[in-house]
């Protein structure tokens, strides 16, 4: 296949999570490819730095203050994206928090406030994109991010966990709906990636973290964002116009059977 498959040229994509880590290295390399970008996250001058950089490169990009758990807002921000530019091709639901509690110390508040934003938020993300792309009739690609942690137990990761492994269940649901439309659904499942909201959780000694990572992908070491960010190029793109319903595990081998 031509590498022109992975051009974005003419194409609208809205990053959610974009003022960091795997959102961030995401909307910089689809801007790259040639899309228009918009980048939102609750930090609104973290998305706003990532748009500059974005045209700064000669890319173009706009920035959202966006909290994903609030449906109206969702709305609103895809609303806005597809008013500046007239379409929606590629949506990547890609903001989301982590906490650490072991199942007999976690609370009804812990579990809310984690399923608002990694599941809820992109539920939300999901059903306005897929409206807005229904309506187009030219098809779309849709992109969830869920976890390596959906495919084995992690202590203290109940929450996180569980809200990964229902966005799993919403893409491949997701998917076999909205087919019929020319619109694909799938999910990235990142390993250990290195980035600001893993370095919080990973421990005092993040070097000592890291290593402990590491030997456990056959690759023999952790990931980066810009891994992550490849992962949805390709789902985003004509690269992988014969997918959908497909969880794209990204995690430097670390469930093989080795």
């Amino acid at each position: 296949m031509p590498l022109t498959a992975y051009d974005l040229t003419g194409r609208t994509a809205l990053i959610t999570g974009a003022a960091s880590g795997i959102g961030r290295s995401t909307a910089l390399l689809l801007a790259e490819a040639g899309a228009s970008v918009h980048c939102a996250d609750l930090d609104a001058r973290g998305a706003e730095q990532t748009a500059d950089e974005i045209r700064d490169s000669g890319g173009k990009a706009r920035h959202h203050a966006l909290d994903v758990s609030d449906r109206t807002q969702v709305a609103a921000t895809v609303a806005e994206a597809v008013r500046a530019d007239g379409r929606l091709d590629v949506m990547a639901g890609i903001a989301g928090i982590m906490h650490r509690s072991t199942v007999l110390d976690t609370s009804d508040a812990d579990l809310d406030r984690v399923l608002a934003v990694n599941f809820k938020g992109v539920l939300y993300g999901c059903q306005e994109a897929a409206r807005v792309m229904i309506a187009q009739g030219h098809g779309g690609s849709i992109i969830t991010m869920t976890s390596g942690v959906i495919d084995t137990g992690a202590p203290e990761l109940l929450c996180y966990g569980a809200a990964k492994a229902a966005v799993y269940q919403l893409t491949k649901t997701l998917a076999t709906e909205v087919g019929r439309h020319g619109i694909r659904v799938n999910a990235v499942a990142p390993g250990w990636i290195r980035t600001p909201m893993t370095d919080r959780h990973i421990g005092d000694d993040q070097r000592f973290g890291e290593q402990r990572m590491a030997q456990l992908s056959p690759l023999g070491r952790v990931g980066d964002p810009q891994d992550i960010a490849h992962a949805v190029l390709h789902l985003a793109s004509d690269a992988s116009a014969f997918t959908t319903g497909q969880i794209l595990r990204t995690n430097g081998g670390v469930h093989m059977p080795w």
